[in-house]
């Protein structure tokens, strides 16, 4: 046997026209029978594609107003906090200024409580005071008058002579 390349690299023009006609034919038998579905399915992923390109227009809007909505926030963020902050810093000037008054009250409380205190002791200390000269006093009485004097004589005689100390300053 022998090979030659030739004759299978050969184009003839029965070969070409044969080749047309069959194409011709698949086409035609394919557009018969598989046109519409294939259009139909070109449709569909169209139609589909569109869709995902609307959606993606839709979702990029949404996305555009949230961002700007967002962008707004943080533009009113600093004022709010700003505003906060001067909030809470006026409630503890006005806790601060409770607080002082309270502590105010309490220490006029305690020195009112103290002066009482110091006027009550000073009131028994006269007391104590007036018993001790009453009690020298009628024991000096005694010892001058040598004689026996009833005893509310002598206490009488000791509230006058505290009545007129009273009127002298010690």
């Amino acid at each position: 046997m022998d090979f030659n390349i030739d004759n299978y690299l050969r184009i003839s023009f029965t070969d070409v026209v044969l080749v047309c006609i069959s194409t011709l034919l698949i086409v035609l038998f394919a557009k018969h029978f598989f046109w519409n579905k294939l259009v139909a399915f070109v449709k569909k992923r169209q139609d589909l594609i569109q869709e995902n390109i609307d959606a993606s227009i839709t979702l990029k809007e949404e996305a555009s107003q949230i961002k700007a909505q967002y962008d707004e926030k943080m533009k009113h963020a600093g004022q709010e906090a700003h505003a906060l902050i001067e909030s809470a810093k006026e409630q503890a000037n006005q806790e601060k200024a409770e607080i002082l008054a309270q502590a105010s009250t309490q220490a006029d409380r305690l020195k009112d409580a103290a002066k009482e205190e110091i006027d009550r002791e000073k009131r028994k200390a006269e007391a104590d005071m007036k018993n001790a000269i009453s009690d020298v006093a009628i024991e000096v009485a005694r010892n001058l008058v040598h004689k026996e004097v009833d005893e509310t004589v002598q206490q009488a005689y000791v509230e006058d002579f505290l009545k007129q100390a009273e009127r002298s300053e010690w």
